[in-house]
């Protein structure tokens, strides 16, 4: 497991922070959970160098990064690039953009955005005035055609003080793919950045089916090895395997981070007596810190202050460097 914990490490960017700007950042992690406007940010800011939260919203707000439903249907940080990557890799997935009520109502959907952003109540109006569509049907109905239709939340939404209301704009259509040959893409991507891995946990991260996603795998030259329980874990080659007695550093991670999220088996980073903690029944994920690789509490924030709340007691060594690291978290807060 700790083989498992160094590697993910290494390439989550939480053994050692480098100089990367906030894209390549997203692009190197396929993509950073966006349900809570400030996570991004603290997930960079954890991963990198002199980040400055202005430089991913000018990121934002000229459209090189996009706030978008693409993963298990949950909204992520994307680059442009890589959206229509993700698109095209998911079009084929069961998803609700791809009924046929979606592909009725997509371009009237598209068309009622044409002309400027646009609010969940237009839509839920023009969707019962000119379909009759009311309650959860409507709402269910406008979420999908406005995904098929490329029609995404406003960039406002992305930022860190977001915009209360949600709007939405549509954006230009992204580059066609061939469907299998993004998912190989879209898979390779996803090794690099949390293999080695087993399909049940890319199935988990991709929320896809097996066939479909098998197509995909058999287009890649793949690494192979066994765990712990003897399933076999997929990885590219010449992906970084680091020694597993390299020592960790104490990391802050934000809610929804993606490397709580990416797997099946979670243990490589969370412990099991703690997933409840963290991860509660309605899907919400907490803010939490690693000490020697795996989580070991949760943190908030409370007048300005970063307050931290181990799950067991920490040595005086790891407190000390606990609250070296809290405070340039303030500091970043503060900035």
């Amino acid at each position: 497991m700790r083989e498992l914990n160094r590697a993910t490490l290494a390439r989550q960017l939480l053994l050692e922070r480098q100089r990367l700007s906030p894209v390549k950042v997203i692009e190197r992690l396929m993509g950073m959970q966006a349900q809570w406007p400030p996570a991004p940010y603290v997930g960079i800011w954890t991963r990198t160098t002199d980040f400055r939260r202005p430089t991913l919203e000018r990121e934002i707000a000229r459209g090189s990064v996009l706030k978008a439903n693409v993963m298990r249907q949950t909204l992520h940080l994307v680059t442009r690039r890589d959206y229509g990557l993700l698109r095209a890799a998911l079009s084929e997935t069961n998803y609700p953009e791809q009924s046929e009520r979606a592909k009725q109502l997509a371009p009237a959907v598209r068309e009622l955005a044409g002309t400027g952003p646009v609010t969940m109540a237009d839509g839920l109006e023009f969707l019962e005035r000119e379909h009759r569509l009311t309650g959860i049907e409507a709402r269910r109905a406008w979420r999908a055609a406005r995904i098929r239709a490329h029609v995404l939340h406003h960039h406002e939404t992305a930022l860190w003080n977001a915009r209360p209301e949600g709007r939405f704009v549509a954006i230009a259509e992204p580059e066609a793919h061939d469907p299998t040959e993004a998912r190989a893409e879209m898979f390779r991507r996803y090794l690099a950045a949390f293999g080695p891995a087993s399909r049940r946990d890319l199935l988990t991260w991709a929320m896809m089916r097996v066939a479909e996603a098998q197509r995909a795998l058999d287009r890649l030259e793949l690494r192979r090895f066994r765990d712990e329980q003897g399933r076999e874990l997929l990885d590219i080659p010449r992906a970084p395997l680091p020694d597993p007695d390299v020592r960790a550093p104490v990391r802050f991670l934000p809610k929804w981070d993606n490397v709580l999220l990416a797997f099946a088996d979670r243990t490589r980073v969370l412990p099991e007596p703690y997933r409840k903690r963290v991860i509660g029944m309605n899907g919400d994920v907490a803010q939490t810190f690693l000490v020697e690789g795996f989580v070991a509490g949760t943190w908030s924030v409370a007048g300005g202050r970063v307050v931290t709340e181990p799950f067991a007691p920490l040595s005086r060594a790891t407190r000390g460097e606990l609250a070296e690291e809290a405070e340039r978290l303030e500091e970043f807060y503060a900035a």
